[in-house]
């Protein structure tokens, strides 16, 4: 039913101005539609991620975006360090830290969090 419809991620905020120049300057996202202080719609790729003002901003302790990048992950976990991203470093069996990318089950990971304390990631596949 849903399985060609295109979707769209959600990410709550305390601080609305405070995380559209993250998601804008930092990250490189384009804001595309805005409604007043509550919400910034950012586009990232051909999808939509719906930034917006909510009491329960960084209640979640599981991962809220991936961004799928391929080859490029270690160029743009440096680039994001440069820009002062700290990177999450967790204990994960079967996985090994190269830097700040977890390596291991055919993959490589890299976990930091917005200013609100959302878990965001990058992945190579």
């Amino acid at each position: 039913m849903l399985g060609k419809t295109n979707a769209a991620a959600n990410i709550a905020v305390k601080d609305l101005p405070a995380a559209r120049k993250f998601y804008e300057e930092t990250l490189g996202l384009t804001p595309v539609h805005e409604e007043g202080d509550d919400v910034v719609v950012m586009k990232s790729g051909d999808t939509l991620i719906n930034v917006y003002r909510s009491q329960f901003a960084g209640t979640n302790k599981a991962t809220a975006v991936t961004w799928t990048v391929g080859d490029e992950i270690g160029r743009i976990v440096r680039a994001l360090k440069d820009k002062g991203v700290a990177f999450e470093h967790y204990d994960m069996p079967g996985t090994t830290l190269e830097g700040d990318i977890h390596v291991g089950y055919g993959m490589k990971v890299a976990w930091f969090k917005d200013p609100d304390g959302n878990i965001l990631n990058l992945i190579d596949q």
